[in-house]
């Protein structure tokens, strides 16, 4: 489903970061286990990536795994881990079709050696693609993300190639796992909850929020269309304050 003209016109949403969220409790709802769930949310994540692509959208960030995760039951660990180097070594050819630059943000050193082998062949093999950046957060958290550049600012200082007083916003984002993309403009979150569980906490500094009680797996383009035409409702002020007569 392609959004109207006139819907896109003006202030398009460039960057839009999605917490996907109800797979285990839409298998759950259907008497089977989660892992079908989380198959099931993998094929949304597949239609909300074609949305992206048809609409012309700089970015998709996808949050598939965070931090906080591996305190789940081991079993639906491992199960998560098959299903997503499943995903990886079956979705290259499309990825390359469809000129999408993948990028894995997070932790990659805790997953096992096969899954960080294949993350790593996916990210070179289309380094060079131009159109759609997908994004897929694992082992992602947003104050990791947030230290981790800390970390790089204390490394440079130690150097002497950085002074305090060179520190600023602006270089920051550079130092972060998104450093290649602007800001989110858009968070999307699914299944009926309103937090943010420490996701991209530095770059949806500003980003409208849009949440709805469906499950992931049952999102769908309508859903994602509803989401865009919330956005461009908003007034973005950033802070300022527009048309106020003194």
């Amino acid at each position: 489903m392609l959004l109207k003209k006139s819907d896109t016109v003006n202030h398009q949403p460039r960057h839009i970061a999605i917490i996907m969220d109800g797979n285990g409790r839409w298998a759950n709802n259907r008497g089977k286990m989660r892992i079908f769930g989380h198959k099931a949310g993998l094929e949304s994540a597949k239609r909300a990536v074609n949305f992206a692509i048809k609409n012309r959208f700089n970015a998709l960030t996808l949050y598939a795994f965070s931090s906080e995760n591996w305190k789940r039951p081991k079993k639906e660990v491992s199960d998560l881990m098959k299903l997503f180097l499943y995903s990886l070594s079956n979705t290259v050819h499309s990825l390359q079709k469809n000129n999408i630059r993948l990028k894995i943000i997070g932790d990659i050193s805790r997953f096992n050696f096969r899954l960080q082998k294949y993350i790593k062949k996916t990210e070179a093999l289309t380094r060079k693609n131009n159109g759609l950046n997908l994004n897929i957060a694992a082992n992602y958290g947003g104050r990791w993300d947030i230290i981790q550049g800390v970390k790089k600012i204390v490394d440079q200082v130690q150097k002497g190639t950085l002074y305090p007083d060179q520190i600023n916003e602006s270089m920051f984002c550079k130092l972060i796992s998104t450093n290649e993309l602007m800001p989110v403009d858009l968070v999307i979150r699914t299944g009926g909850e309103y937090r943010i569980s420490n996701f991209l906490l530095w770059q949806i500094a500003y980003s409208e929020l849009f949440f709805t009680d469906v499950l992931w797996p049952d999102f769908n383009h309508d859903i994602f269309s509803n989401a865009i035409r919330f956005f461009l409702k908003r007034k973005r002020r950033f802070g300022h304050i527009k048309n106020t007569i003194m």
